[in-house]
């Protein structure tokens, strides 16, 4: 099979379309032919050699973790799925042909496998963190970087739980921030006077790592009602979540509110196999409106 593998860390130049042997699944789990990949920050901070410490992997390595397809593999100790069921959900190496999934859901009739393969990791950090600020139906969530994938779901969900929501973005994403129920403001000079001038805020959410914690703890007055996803200063005293919850549970909840219609992220752009590179360099230049995904 095709898949995108690196050798050594460094930029996305490292990132190479190689044959490799199939993946097998092993038991409680299943194999899946991909048909898109999600692209998330971690991908390409695994690839700098960011992770690590946190999640040590040996060179060489494919990389990826979201994707979508159609089950064509079954390990054992496996119920409750089938031969050509279409699902999406996380594995390992998914910017491949193949790819061995552990935790996945069928996927909503009418859902695509590109706009499916961006939601699992996002929708579960989404979850995650909106859980940990505690933030509750009747107050206000200020979240600094909201045009992204994780942005996108947010405020999203957050509506959907009776949440106001104030998003700052770029001024290209003003509307579409308004689109999914968000108070809107740009984050360029000024911007927290404008969000004070907005009204209180009772959390606030860090997404983009532009270096605003200490003006997220001045608008909500306390460290404790920050979470960041982004910024690694631990000077703030702010927590920053990057230790993944139930993925089975966040793969359940996103079920849930797309069968509701309570949920939408668009693919703002898609690449090939061949074009993973391209990807990263679109990812870590950031302004990304919903999500990325590569095609297979």
């Amino acid at each position: 099979m095709k898949k995108v593998s690196f050798t050594e860390f460094g930029s996305p130049d490292v990132l190479q379309l190689v044959d490799a042997e199939e993946p097998h699944p092993g038991p409680g789990q299943v194999r899946i032919a991909v048909r898109a990949a999600g692209v998330n920050p971690v991908d390409w901070r695994i690839r700098r050699g960011q992770m690590q410490q946190a999640h040590p992997i040996t060179l060489p390595a494919g990389i990826g973790q979201d994707a979508a397809g159609v089950v064509d593999e079954i390990g054992a100790d496996v119920d409750g799925v089938e031969i050509g069921d279409h699902v999406f959900g996380e594995g390992a190496e998914t910017y491949a042909e193949f790819a061995v999934l552990w935790a996945w859901a069928r996927m909503p009739d009418g859902l695509a496998f590109d706009e499916a393969a961006g939601y699992p990791s996002v929708v579960e950090t989404a979850l995650r963190i909106i859980r940990e600020v505690g933030v509750t139906s009747g107050q206000t969530l200020l979240v600094s970087g909201a045009a992204g994938g994780v942005g996108s779901a947010v405020l999203q969900i957050a509506r959907d739980r009776g949440i106001t929501v104030i998003g700052t973005a770029g001024a290209a994403n003003q509307d579409y921030l308004r689109g999914l129920g968000a108070v809107a403001t740009t984050y360029d000079e000024g911007w927290a006077e404008r969000v004070r001038g907005l009204g209180h805020v009772d959390a606030a959410l860090d997404l983009a790592g532009a270096g605003v914690l200490r003006e997220l703890v001045e608008l909500t007055g306390d460290p404790r009602k920050v979470i960041t996803i982004a910024d690694l200063d631990p000077s703030t005293g702010v927590r920053f979540s990057g230790t993944a919850g139930s993925m089975p549970d966040a793969l359940t909840g996103t079920v849930d509110l797309i069968g509701r219609g309570k949920l939408h992220i668009p693919v703002e752009k898609s690449y090939s196999l061949a074009d993973a590179a391209a990807a990263h360099v679109d990812s870590e230049a950031g302004h990304t409106r919903g999500r990325r995904v590569i095609i297979i």
